[in-house]
């Protein structure tokens, strides 16, 4: 835990700005919209959806009341459907019903869905067709989609139609429990730091509105329970620093089991009344380019890798309307960074993240930002992933000795906020590990300079102890693609054990100008120090490296081809 003397990383950062009185909960936000303006259009997908937000009331009402016969006392409901116009529906409606929709990885394999759908003791899924071919998920019952539209008589459409246009706000609760402003909802659920007390009638804010699974990339999935208030308070903050306006368009192709996407995509343009425009394949750049084009997107919401290939399939003038370009999930290398400046005349937004903070800590915005102590800065710099929100402070720390470090020098980052999650799913120890009176240890290690922008240097698994000195990952990264003209998805630096050193660093690449051996000759003429230069023979070439849904290399997999490798090396012949 961070020493609770003053904090160097300053604490004096902006203060969180106040909820609208009416945010009593996610569904709340949504219905003000809908119910503000109704014509506006809401939804898009390349599937053909086309909703207005009177439409998409309908609809959320139309599918909560066709559910509520079906769920009975389920408190969690799964969502296995990618990014689309009937995933937008389907949140909605179990959040109108009161109860947490839980956006399932449906890229993990079988027995990983069956554990999360274990884990929030899950007995009904909402899907379609399509998505039941990949997985069979563990359940009692499954909706399909296409069963509700065709189950949907002409009663139960107007019924739904009245309900969403003449019932006023207030009654709403008399029919849709999720729309009780200030009922406290049990949930068999543990998270480890928020007690549910059952003496207390509290605001809808202070309880769970979603569990989001972390995708694994470094470890085991966990199911991390954010609330209402959690993620209400990160879409606030992040219209105030953005400087958010009426009329954004935002594309949206991060699937909703990610917190960037279902934060990011799915309910910030929801509860702030916008549009959104969804892609069900994030790969798929030729079509998302297209959909920029024709809906006039003004913001497009992925990580560097899809940027990436974005620019190298798509046609810069498709992204003509698109003023903000939001990249989140990994590092933005400063060749990535120049490329998309020079490709589309304008600088990229970087943000970071994670699920356990709803995801939002810090974010890059056009034009200019008012620091810590009054001073208006540029809002974007090339080697920085932004300012904090307002009401987030960041604080780094000696990794040995918890110590806050001064501003400048690189540590452990630590968050506290109103994103701060709720805590682990059944995993109360874990929690107390991670969430310290309020402050949440990221694992990520970085600094802020003395402006208050944040710089992410890696996460605290992707340094190494070698010879006592902590080597960092993404840093010995950068200087192999800067001397063998390697891409971004190119090469990763991961370590294994060894005896001598505590451990060694491990290159997988699929893809280098030159050889190993000249590789390592140009990182001996460079300045980088000669702990950081790994050997030639700890270079392994694969065809791809493995990457996950959410745009991420998969680190995990890639720890692991080189773990196996060493074991074979080890092996008596």
């Amino acid at each position: 835990m961070p020493d609770s003397a003053e904090v160097s990383t300053l604490a004096a950062a902006l203060p969180a700005p106040e909820l609208p009185s009416h945010w009593y909960s996610l569904a709340h936000a949504v219905v003000h919209q809908c119910r503000s303006r109704p014509r506006a259009l809401a939804v898009v997908d390349s599937l053909g959806a086309r909703l207005t937000y009177l439409e998409l009331l309908t609809a959320a009402i139309g599918l909560a009341d066709l559910l509520s016969n079906k769920l009975g006392d389920s408190s969690c409901i799964g969502i296995l459907l990618p990014p689309s116009g009937g995933a937008c529906v389907a949140n909605l409606a179990v959040a109108l019903l009161g109860k947490l929709p839980v956006n399932l990885n449906y890229t993990f394999n079988q027995s990983q869905i069956d554990q999360c759908i274990k884990d929030c003791h899950i007995t009904h899924v909402v899907s379609t067709e399509r998505i039941l071919k990949r997985v069979r998920p563990s359940v009692s019952t499954v909706v399909k989609l296409e069963d509700v539209r065709e189950d949907a008589t002409r009663v139960t459409k107007i019924k739904a139609w009245m309900e969403a246009e003449l019932v006023p706000q207030r009654l709403l609760g008399h029919l849709l429990p999720g729309m009780v402003a200030y009922k406290k909802i049990h949930f068999p659920i543990d998270s480890g730091n928020l007690q549910q007390q059952s003496s207390e009638t509290l605001s809808r804010l202070d309880d769970p509105a979603t569990i989001i699974f972390t995708t694994g990339s470094t470890g085991d999935p966990k199911g991390v329970v954010l609330s209402h208030a959690n993620i209400l308070s990160n879409i606030n903050a992040i219209k105030v620093q953005g400087h958010i306006q009426s009329g954004e368009v935002v594309m949206g192709v991060i699937p909703y089991f990610h917190s960037f996407g279902l934060t990011m995509t799915l309910w910030l343009p929801l509860c702030l009344g916008e549009t959104a425009v969804y892609h069900y394949d994030p790969l798929d750049a030729k079509r998302i380019g297209d959909l920029c084009q024709t809906h006039k997107a003004t913001t497009l919401v992925c990580t560097p890798t899809m940027m990436s290939l974005y620019l190298k399939r798509c046609k810069p003038n498709q992204f003509d309307t698109v003023r903000s370009t939001i990249l989140g999930g990994e590092k933005l290398s400063p060749q990535q960074f120049s490329d998309i400046k020079n490709k589309l005349g304008r600088e990229p937004l970087q943000g970071y993240g994670l699920a356990e903070t709803s995801p939002v800590v810090s974010c890059s915005v056009p034009g200019e930002l008012v620091t810590y102590d009054g001073r208006t800065v540029a809002g974007t710099r090339a080697d920085s992933v932004g300012m904090p929100l307002p009401g987030t402070i960041v604080r780094v720390v000696d990794v040995d000795t918890g110590v806050d470090l001064p501003l400048g020098k690189e540590g452990l980052i630590w968050i506290k906020g109103p994103q701060v999650m709720m805590g682990y799913l059944n995993r109360p120890a874990l929690t107390e590990e991670v969430v310290i009176d309020g402050w949440f240890r990221t694992g990520d290690m970085g600094l802020l300079d003395n402006d208050g922008f944040l710089k992410i240097t890696g996460r605290q698994s992707q340094f190494s102890k070698i010879s006592g000195e902590m080597v960092p990952h993404l840093a010995v990264e950068d200087a192999i693609k800067n001397v063998s003209d390697a891409g971004a998805d190119d090469v990763c630096v991961t370590s294994v054990a060894d005896a001598k050193r505590g451990e060694r660093l491990v290159v997988v690449y699929s893809k280098l100008a030159t050889t190993p051996v000249e590789v390592v000759e140009k990182l001996r003429e460079s300045d980088i120090p000669r702990l950081w230069i790994p050997s030639p023979e700890d270079f392994i070439e694969i065809e791809a490296l493995p990457i996950l849904a959410s745009g991420k290399k998969d680190l995990r997999a890639i720890n692991l081809m080189a773990s196996q490798r060493e074991e074979s090396r080890r092996a008596p012949a």
